[in-house]
């Protein structure tokens, strides 16, 4: 049977695939689909499970969410509220929960993580500016105060969240190491002979002093530890912090009990002073030292996502705007599609548009990746946070705010950072397991030591077992991937390669197979048309290119645009055309003053049924065999000529596919055109393997054929009739210079749009790879080896044992030493 339930408090696609886990996990479920559109779930159950068990399953997990059997009116989501500093939008640096997005700062309900601030989009407003005596004062432009006379200065507004932890956590620190350094000189003075301490009082006072001084940091500087404990004890979502909780606090507790009752502790717990061991210097130097590991590990966390930072910081605040020939400054966000803009020397675009006068060299290199300028003229695009060279010019807004290509990619890269890789499944499963492995060794240790341990034995056991708890580190196991991910898309955008998602950065390492298009991905997508060729001598130039040029403005595609370009460049005016269709691979038709013409390759015309001369064919594929493509023209089913286009290779085709074939990938040239045009260019390309008048249902079969043979298949192309083989194929490659379609349709895009990208792309993805599994490796390791050492493995035969302090000051590092090698990606080069 199947029933409807209406679920509140869903917000994103990760609350959605929580709620399911969670309906799932309920006895007598057999299957769960969640809609988060429509705040419902339908379960299909053998016979009808009480509500109470469904309700209690979703109240047990500590979540926001409520189930409800009947539709009820619910409060809308509130949309955030602008907030002065930082996005307001945080997130789980271990992505336990997914894609899942807080709008305020905390720890993760899951892994007790502090929540990481996203990074802001690439849509600054103008700058503000105030005095810094009289910060009510707030102007838009650099002037005096209105009050006191004194200079206006930049106001800091983008102050984020993630710097604010850091402070806060820093603050914290030093309060907690002002606290804990005398209750270690006390605890360690007993090391004296003759101690000074013991002549001023008792041991027993000074274990008092030591109680008074923890205060401050057990309830204040790290009180945030045993919060996270309870709570993930209480939700069953158990932790790092679970761990230090449990360890910390007993340490802790069992020293105040120690205080309070000394007469309850056999004598082997006791010192010659005939007081109780107490441990409360143990157990704040653990919390100062995991608080230390928490602020190096924020700091060191704010420099993973600098690429971002770094682009966000490339669109400017102001721009100057033409309105009626005068110039006014004014803030990137008051700018509108259409405006007219002038770009000045060495200023930076302000936003996404087209040049309408003048000329100059672009720096787009923190775009693309590639340091040579670019040269622009009228007509051409450019694009916001490049840099202009040393003419000044006139661009016309064309995209602003976040429609803008910077915009996209801050976007794009933030996404990516947040989604999982497949591989972290497998640190999932292992910290799953982990920590209540970790709590049954420590059980252990404290019963071995005590029952086969040297006297003291209880005092062994209990410091040994305190050890095991604080060495052990899930978090280490669980930053391994997501921070080498979004380091690695960070490093990408930097070089003009966009990755949708951490899955397709994992695939793109193991690439067997690339299928590239030919028109906009070998070739420069820019066709030109070279001549127009009447089969008979009474037909004009002029008649067959309105035929053409009339036929084709309706087309989208490239070689029709050329056509359409070339027939007003000779001034043709162009027919209007009634029954256009459009043939995807084949060619165009629609009729034209009353005739029906067509336009294509030669399927086109075998479609048609028109039949085409010895002498023209021959002609046409003698243009062919030069690497030029050919498209027919036909009127009321007679051929009366061809159209000549040709296509210029990008500079950068033949060098990109020679490394990727040296790196032992295979590459397999699609093309719709025909055959000895895609022989003449897989030549001059270095590329054996080809298939010409591919139709993009032959180019989904072929890419289904070859993932058929087991081969890992990555698809590069740029134009509507490749989508489908894009979104079938394991890594889908988009040209950025291409389609929407095509980029909708890929999971990575290549900003510059040429092949030596694919190669970026390919470098990266093996990379990232290999820095995960060394984070993995780091984090398994340390945990193999620090647990057993921890428990007093080595006692037996070297007599070492493990400090639960040097545990702690062990476990604090292991985070930081992932973060730092995930940061070496950075330095990678991909050229």
């Amino acid at each position: 049977m199947k029933k409807t339930y209406y679920i509140h408090g869903m917000t994103c696609n990760g609350c959605r695939a929580h709620v399911q886990h969670i309906l799932e996990n309920v006895n007598g479920v057999g299957g769960v689909s969640v809609d988060l559109a429509e705040a419902k779930a339908e379960l299909e159950m053998d016979k009808e499970i009480p509500f109470k068990t469904l309700k209690k399953a979703l109240e047990k997990d500590g979540g926001s969410y409520s189930i409800h059997e009947k539709e009820v009116q619910h409060q809308k989501i509130k949309k955030k509220k602008p907030v002065e500093n930082g996005t307001g939008t945080f997130y789980c640096p271990m992505h336990c929960e997914g894609d899942k997005t807080y709008d305020k700062a905390g720890d993760c309900p899951v892994c007790g993580m502090d929540l990481v601030e996203e990074v802001a989009t690439a849509t600054p407003t103008g700058e503000i500016y105030t005095c810094p005596m009289h910060p009510e004062i707030e102007e838009e432009e650099m002037g005096e105060c209105p009050i006191c006379g004194m200079d206006l200065m930049p106001k800091e507004v983008n102050i984020s969240a993630e710097e604010r932890n850091y402070q806060k956590l820093l603050s914290k620190f030093w309060w907690a190491l002002a606290f804990t350094l005398p209750i270690f000189l006390i605890a360690m003075s007993e090391m004296v002979p003759n101690n000074p301490l013991f002549k001023v009082m008792p041991l027993r006072y000074w274990n008092w002093v030591q109680l008074g001084l923890s205060l401050p940091v057990v309830f204040y500087a790290t009180w945030m530890f045993f919060e996270r404990a309870f709570r993930s004890v209480k939700t069953w979502n158990l932790n790092m912090f679970t761990l230090i909780g449990i360890g910390a606090g007993v340490a802790w507790l069992f020293s105040v009990f120690a205080l309070l009752m000394p007469d309850f502790f056999p004598e082997q717990f006791k010192t010659e002073s005939d007081t109780v061991h107490v441990y409360f210097e143990a157990a704040t130097v653990i919390l100062t030292l995991v608080l230390l590991g928490q602020v190096l590990e924020a700091r060191a966390h704010s420099k993973t996502n600098t690429a971002v930072k770094e682009l966000l910081k490339l669109a400017p605040n102001k721009a100057v705007r033409l309105v009626n020939g005068e110039e006014e400054s004014v803030a990137i966000d008051q700018i509108q599609v259409g405006d007219l803009l002038r770009v000045k020397p060495g200023g930076k675009i302000p936003v996404d548009g087209k040049i309408t006068e003048g000329e100059s060299t672009i720096d787009e290199s923190m775009i693309t990746g590639e340091p040579v300028p670019v040269e622009k003229s009228a007509g051409d695009t450019v694009t916001s946070g490049t840099v202009n060279g040393k003419q000044s010019f006139i661009m016309e807004a064309e995209k602003v705010g976040q429609e803008t290509l910077l915009s996209q990619i801050v976007e794009m890269v933030n996404n990516a950072s947040r989604s999982r890789a497949p591989i972290q499944k497998l640190a999932d499963k292992i910290s799953a397991y982990f920590v209540p492995a970790v709590v049954f060794i420590s059980v252990l240790t404290f019963v071995v030591w005590a029952v086969f341990g040297p006297e003291p034995s209880y005092v062994y056991a209990l410091v040994n077992a305190i050890a095991v708890l604080i060495i052990a580190c899930p978090c280490a196991l669980g930053l391994a991937t997501p921070m080498s991910v979004m380091v690695g898309v960070g490093k990408g955008a930097q070089n003009g390669v966009l990755i949708k998602n951490a899955e397709a950065l994992e695939k793109l390492n193991k690439i067997d197979v690339l299928v590239v298009d030919k028109t906009g991905t070998i070739t420069e997508g820019k066709p030109s048309v070279e001549q127009v060729l009447a089969a008979s001598d009474h037909m004009k130039e002029d008649e067959l290119l309105q035929f053409i040029g009339s036929v084709n403005q309706l087309s989208e595609h490239p070689l029709a645009e050329a056509t359409v370009r070339y027939a007003k460049k000779k001034g043709v005016s162009l027919l209007e055309v009634a029954n256009f269709n459009s043939e995807s691979g084949k060619g165009v038709s629609g009729n034209v003053n009353g005739k029906v013409v067509v336009l294509g390759n030669a399927k086109m015309l075998e479609a048609e049924n028109i039949s085409s001369s010895g002498e023209l064919k021959e002609a046409a594929s003698h243009q062919q065999e030069k690497g030029k493509t050919v498209s027919y023209l036909a009127v009321d089913g007679e051929l009366l000529g061809y159209v000549v286009i040709s296509d210029k290779i990008k500079a950068s085709s033949k060098r990109a596919l020679q490394e990727l074939q040296k790196m032992g990938i295979e590459v397999h040239m699609l093309t719709g055109d025909n055959k000895t045009t895609a022989r003449a260019v897989s030549q001059e390309v270095g590329l054996d393997s080809f298939k010409a008048e591919m139709l993009p249902q032959d180019k989904l079969a072929e890419v289904e054929k070859l993932q058929a043979q087991g081969k890992v298949v990555a698809m590069a192309g740029d134009g509507i009739n490749d989508a489908p083989a894009l979104a079938q194929s394991d890594v889908g490659i988009a040209m950025g210079t291409g389609t929407d379609v095509a980029i909708e349709s890929a999971q990575v895009t290549l900003v510059k749009g040429d092949l030596q990208g694919v190669v970026k792309a390919y470098r990266l993805g093996e990379a990232t790879m290999k820095n995960i599994k060394q984070n993995l490796f780091f984090a398994l390791i340390y945990n193999s080896i620090g647990v057993p050492v921890a428990a007093g493995i080595l006692f037996p035969f070297f007599g070492m044992l493990l400090s639960p302090m040097l545990a702690a000051l062990a476990m604090s590092f292991s985070s930081v030493s992932v973060i730092a090698n995930a940061l070496r990606l950075k330095t990678v080069s991909l050229n």
